[in-house]
């Protein structure tokens, strides 16, 4: 089941489920459209995957599988630049 993170990795900016902007790579790191179309120019900065708009998940399915509630920050150079 896919881990929905509740923030983007690059600036902390809150992605709840259903989030317009949330973007994920293969291997689930989580982002907002403007770190990844911005400073991380489309593609992953821990494995270089794509990064494509993240699923939402049902109500029901939340239930059954809750949304994170750690919050995901790494230290990448790309995510320290200014935009």
């Amino acid at each position: 089941m896919l881990d929905l993170r509740p923030n983007c990795e690059c600036c902390d900016k809150d992605l709840p489920n259903g989030a317009p902007d949330a973007l994920i790579c293969t291997f689930e790191c989580t982002f907002c459209a403007d770190c990844a179309n911005g400073r991380l120019g489309g593609a992953c900065p821990n494995c270089g995957g794509d990064l494509v708009k993240r699923p939402t998940r049902p109500e029901r399915m939340l239930a059954k599988y809750p949304a994170s509630t750690k919050r995901v920050n790494k230290d990448h150079a790309a995510c320290k630049q200014v935009a």
